[in-house]
């Protein structure tokens, strides 16, 4: 029974992002090729990641929120336990902001123009230099007001612990003079663990902090930037996290 249960689950999630993402990628597409923010069709994202967080029986909360001012550009630096961190974040944050994409899903026909044509940020791995050079190209880009979202990680942590940041968003933060938000996922990992396929219905919660200012960082203080915002970020965390109340 149990087998068949899991068996189930994988089943009903994959056929369901299917369903989701066939019925939304013709209007997102369309949005995003005639807009020229890229703001209705992240709207339009919202539906996705709700639909994705209803199937899977996931509820979510949100504390700190009146730490975000509305307007007002972040980077946003976040932890990363889950695949499931991705519609939790996009539906409970309430502001725009654009993902960091790797560059080769630009080769993906329509589908990569339009994530292009949605301002979203892409990122040539390649080596430190071009990543640094991609990033920016794609900042440049970025509506008034809208964020740009990093998971400083890099990756899913694999064992339920915060890991090492990477320098990345931080560099642009400071080279930009933009603050960075510091938001932590509590809860995703039980939901559905790094390398899993069989999901569980559950809570997440978002914690956002006060905003961390960056005007007087330089590239030489940068791991202390770094320090400062990963601390915030452990300080919210909560690996054993136990849901609170509905919203």
């Amino acid at each position: 029974m149990g087998i068949f249960l899991d068996v189930f689950k994988v089943f009903w999630l994959f056929s369901w992002l299917v369903i989701a993402s066939l019925l939304l990628f013709i209007p997102v597409t369309t949005v995003a090729l005639f807009s020229r923010t890229g703001n209705l069709a992240f709207n339009f994202s919202k539906a996705w990641a709700w639909i994705v967080l209803k199937i899977s029986c996931v509820r979510t909360r949100i504390r700190g929120r009146e730490n975000i001012q509305k307007g007002q550009s972040y980077i946003i630096i976040s932890n990363h336990q889950s695949h499931f961190d991705i519609p939790a974040l996009v539906t409970r944050l309430g502001i725009q902001y654009r993902w960091i994409i790797k560059k080769e899903l630009l080769k993906v026909p329509l589908f990569g123009y339009a994530l292009y044509a949605s301002k979203n940020v892409f990122i040539d791995r390649s080596n430190p230099q071009k990543a640094i050079a991609s990033i920016n190209s794609g900042m440049a880009r970025l509506p008034k007001g809208a964020s740009v979202m990093f998971f400083a990680e890099g990756t899913r942590s694999s064992d339920g612990r915060i890991q090492e940041f990477k320098k990345g968003g931080f560099a642009i933060a400071v080279q930009k003079g933009i603050p960075i938000l510091p938001v932590t996922v509590n809860g995703s990992r039980k939901i559905l663990p790094k390398k899993a396929l069989v999901f569980h219905s559950g809570e997440i919660e978002v914690v956002v902090d006060r905003p961390i200012e960056t005007r007087g960082y330089t590239m030489e203080r940068l791991d202390e930037l770094i320090k400062k915002t990963r601390e915030v970020i452990i300080a919210n965390f909560n690996p054993e996290y136990a849901p609170g109340a509905e919203t």
